[in-house]
């Protein structure tokens, strides 16, 4: 069964894009967007153009580009940055798909054939969203899913059934922009490249019933793909109405904070009937009434979120999603914002949540929920102080810039950490920071302590690091930085001087010195 008819618009680049957008950074510098693990998530076209890529650690994608401008990955102002994006693509065509920030997804049949034909769809879409949200964007279509979003990034119309043939010489590792931050189908597809699958024609080529039986039900999602079949055959799904849950606000909510408590409970409220009824859905239709805040008159929003390809979310997902289609209705909403007064979820094609194996171990396992139980257990025996949980604040030291707050408490920071903190150490910030900081000797070629003076004049360049544990010989240096603080108190300024060490094998290391001693501090990865 050939996919359908699907057209798709993608804006390149969108974390980096709303990350920009929202920190007031011109298009023209060179920006990357950090994720866990201090990686590059999204790279802007002029970085790419210096050589950040995404995967890349900070440390190395500032070495290949000096002035590049560094972002935090934030899902929520993604969602709903893109909120007026998908407002301009519904001016075109009605019934739109949020499969993610940053992609649409949507019918070509009747759209086509009311704009005359599927390149004049593809045109007119891109217009609204630069008319209309300022943002340049590319569309395609093509039969199937993968096949329409890969069409979407090379700006083409793929024929009616010619599909699998225009992704059979193309490479197997496409099928990542399917479904980007899956680490499971990264393993697949290093898999597949070892076995010498190196095209998806490779792979739609395989039987179907050894990729069932040897690779489950990823691999035979992606030969699905490879196809450029639907992802989700409508054989697979089963009517079923009334799963629905609602809540009213009153008053209404005009904020994000308070839209987003009540979001929490209706999307636990539906999920739970789907649970009940042993059902997941492919899609969740958000829809919120409002009050036009000039004439009072009822508006409703509505708008459709793709989920994981009917395997269904958990309820911390789900409201992930409401929170952030709620954000982007009180932020962009158009004409002007208007207070909700209720919040409405109906689940959409509905499949037997037993249709898909739950993984032993992964996210489908529920290890975060555990963990996160375990800590409130914990917490419950020993009180709120007794589990603590670090997040970044203002400073300019590394152990400064940590604060211990209890566990699932919101805490307002000791120290904003938005101010400009002048004299800080420069970035990156360290991977790990010591507990308890080890002393060490830093000597000189001929075998003396280096000591740095209060004109931060060096006795000697570094060449040797020597700490209980053994010693290291320096291969490069940076610094000394000086960091005075509370210099107006009677008792004294707090003076530390801080070098950067990189050793001979390969360690990043940050040394700070104190009344001429030297300790470590924090290491680099």
């Amino acid at each position: 069964m050939s996919g359908v008819r699907t057209a798709v618009v993608w804006v390149p680049d969108w974390p980096v894009v709303a990350a920009m957008a929202a920190a007031g950074t011109g298009a023209h510098l060179p920006a990357a967007v950090l994720g866990a693990g201090q990686r590059v998530v999204a790279v802007s076209a002029p970085a790419r153009a210096a050589g950040v890529r995404r995967g890349m650690r900070r440390r190395t994608a500032q070495q290949q580009c000096a002035g590049l401008v560094v972002l935090l990955a934030d899902d929520a102002r993604d969602a709903a940055g893109f909120e007026p994006v998908a407002a301009a693509a519904e001016t075109v065509v009605a019934g739109i798909e949020v499969v993610r920030p940053g992609l649409l997804l949507l019918g070509s049949d009747g759209a086509a054939r009311y704009h005359g034909s599927e390149h004049e769809l593809a045109r007119e879409l891109t217009e609204a969203v630069a008319r209309d949200a300022g943002h340049e964007c590319r569309a395609g279509v093509a039969d199937g899913f993968l096949a329409a979003v890969l069409a979407a990034r090379d700006e083409t119309v793929v024929p009616h059934g010619g599909s699998a043939a225009w992704l059979a010489p193309r490479p197997a590792a496409d099928l990542r922009h399917a479904r980007p931050d899956d680490s499971a189908l990264a393993d697949l597809l290093d898999l597949w490249g070892r076995l010498g699958l190196r095209t998806l024609g490779d792979v739609a080529a395989l039987p179907a019933g050894s990729v069932r039986a040897r690779f489950g039900p990823l691999g035979t999602w992606a030969r699905r793909l490879a196809l450029a079949e639907d992802a989700r055959p409508p054989a697979r799904r089963r009517a079923e109405t009334g799963i629905t849950a609602t809540t009213e606000l009153d008053p209404p909510a005009s904020r994000a904070d308070v839209a987003a408590f009540a979001a929490r409970r209706v999307a636990e409220d539906l999920h739970a009937q789907l649970v009940a009824r042993g059902m997941a859905c492919g899609r969740v239709v958000v829809t919120a009434d409002a009050a036009d805040p000039v004439t009072g008159e009822p508006r409703t929003c509505e708008r459709v979120w793709r989920t994981d390809d009917a395997t269904g979310m958990s309820a911390a997902r789900l409201t992930d999603r409401v929170r952030w289609q709620l954000t982007g209705w009180l932020t962009h909403g158009t004409p002007e914002p208007a207070p909700i007064t209720r919040i409405t979820l109906t689940a959409d094609e509905i499949a037997p949540a037993g249709a898909t194996q739950p993984a032993l171990w992964g996210a489908s396992a529920g290890e975060g929920l555990r963990a996160v139980r375990a800590a409130e257990r914990v917490q419950a025996l020993r009180g709120a102080p007794g589990v603590l949980a670090p997040r970044p604040q203002g400073g300019r030291d590394p152990r400064s810039r940590i604060q211990f707050v209890p566990f699932g408490e919101d805490v307002p920071p000791e120290r904003a950490p938005d101010r400009p903190w002048p004299g800080a150490l420069p970035d990156p910030a360290p991977a790990v920071v010591l507990t308890d900081p080890l002393p060490v000797r830093v000597l000189d070629a001929t075998g003396a302590d280096v000591v740095v003076d209060v004109r931060l004049g060096m006795s000697g360049e570094p060449a040797l690091v020597r700490s209980e544990r053994g010693a290291a010989r320096v291969t490069d240096w940076g610094g000394p930085w000086p960091v005075v603080e509370r210099w107006w108190r009677p008792d004294g300024a707090a003076r530390s001087v801080y070098l950067q060490i990189v050793t001979d094998d390969g360690d990043g290391l940050l040394l700070a010195q104190t009344d001429g001693t030297w300790r470590l501090e924090a290491r680099y990865d």
